[in-house]
């Protein structure tokens, strides 16, 4: 099985940092951003860990939870946890899964043969309060992730959703949008009043 962008996240019960969990119900009516590790104490993953708590508020106030996980322990994750908040200067409090036995790492797909038969590769993925998968992405173990674009990604997707918009190469919050060909100008006369820049009829670039 592989897993693509509009399927359903497979559910699975786990043991966490913050106690076990139904990762359905803990998504609950908010968008998950899931991120894997190789291992525990590996340098690349301590600060993405530490990225990751100090965006804590970026992510609330877009209604993400983040999850992590890595093939250890939940003892070995509290250590470790540890190591995180004094090198990374942070407050760690988001969940950290257990997989030890590579449960939720096979489900998703995160372990890539030729890297490594039991570290999980660097996978990201998206997923909205529907379940379903928006965005997958995966780094090989020895490059960190871009936060910058974890966050873009988050907000072309949500603003997508509600707008009924897409989002150019290179979109940040504030700039122009793109009406996608599926709605004819003039449906677009209703659903976008203040008007579009027709470059092509299929390019039509709108603010939001």
């Amino acid at each position: 099985m592989s897993l693509k962008i509009g399927d359903t996240a497979p559910n699975f019960n786990i043991d966490t940092t913050n106690g076990p969990i139904d990762f359905h119900e803990w998504i609950g009516d908010s968008w998950a951003f899931f991120f894997s590790h190789p291992a525990d104490y590996t340098p690349v993953c301590t600060t993405e860990m530490g990225k990751t708590s100090k965006l804590e508020n970026e992510f609330t106030k877009r209604n993400v939870k983040p999850i992590g996980l890595s093939t250890d322990t939940v003892a070995e994750h509290k250590t470790w946890i540890l190591d995180i908040n004094d090198t990374q200067q942070t407050t760690l409090t988001f969940p950290i899964v257990a997989d030890p036995d590579l449960k939720v790492a096979k489900l998703y797909e995160m372990i890539h043969e030729e890297e490594s038969e039991t570290a999980a590769v660097r996978s990201v993925f998206i997923i909205d309060p529907n379940k379903k998968i928006r965005l997958t992405m995966t780094y090989p173990m020895s490059v960190g992730r871009n936060f910058d674009e974890i966050l873009r990604v988050i907000d072309a997707l949500q603003l997508g959703d509600e707008k009924k918009v897409a989002t150019p190469a290179d979109w940040r919050p504030g700039e122009k949008v793109i009406i996608p060909p599926s709605i004819s100008n003039e449906d677009a006369k209703d659903i976008f009043p203040q008007g579009w820049e027709e470059i092509r009829p299929y390019l039509r670039l709108t603010e939001v």
